[in-house]
């Protein structure tokens, strides 16, 4: 995908969210500034949790490991001085396992995949500097999606398949992570 070209702050913000789904790292950087912070990143693998296009790039790759067909329906958008608000519906159907972190960045817990199909609304709020994105947080619906999903209420199987997962992804984890010496 090649950078979009961006004529104001709410059509800024709504490339933002679309280069989520399929954007690469140099378009992230045509969108968001060079300290771009990201409050969602709390629950999210320890790459995100920075600052920069990296960060959100490390977002968008977290996401798309997930979920295939990912999209955002965009409803309305309202600005506001340097804050811009989207209300969208984000849809998908997940492929790969789902992984939430601890804020510490160790792993939480592990949705495998049952590649069901989800749609649920979200706002997401943007600070705005120089025509870029400075700073997004948002307000979504993961009871909705869990529930699509099959996550929630989780069967006793399913929550096996979870503990199973998990177990994997802290090895995977562990073995991609150097080595440490006391």
């Amino acid at each position: 995908m090649s950078t979009l070209p961006v004529t104001d702050d709410k059509s800024t913000a709504i490339a933002s969210i679309r280069l989520m789904a399929s954007g690469e790292l140099a378009d992230l950087a045509a969108v968001y500034t060079a300290d771009v912070v990201n409050r969602e990143a709390r629950n999210e693998p320890p790459d995100t949790r920075g600052t920069g296009p990296a960060a959100l790039y490390a977002t968008a790759r977290w996401l798309r490991t997930a979920f295939s067909d990912l999209a955002w329906e965009i409803h309305d958008a309202a600005r506001d001085g340097d804050l811009v608000v989207v209300h969208a519906t984000m849809s998908g159907r997940q492929t790969g396992p789902f992984v939430s972190y601890e804020p510490d960045g160790s792993i939480g817990a592990v949705f495998p995949p049952r590649g069901r199909r989800f749609a649920v609304t979200q706002t997401h709020w943007f600070r705005m500097r120089d025509g870029r994105v400075a700073e997004h947080w948002a307000n979504r619906d993961d009871l909705g999606m869990g529930r699509q999903l099959g996550w929630t209420p989780p069967s006793p199987a399913y929550l096996v398949r979870m503990l199973l997962a998990r177990r994997r992804a802290r090895r995977a984890a562990a073995a991609a992570s150097p080595a440490t010496t006391s």
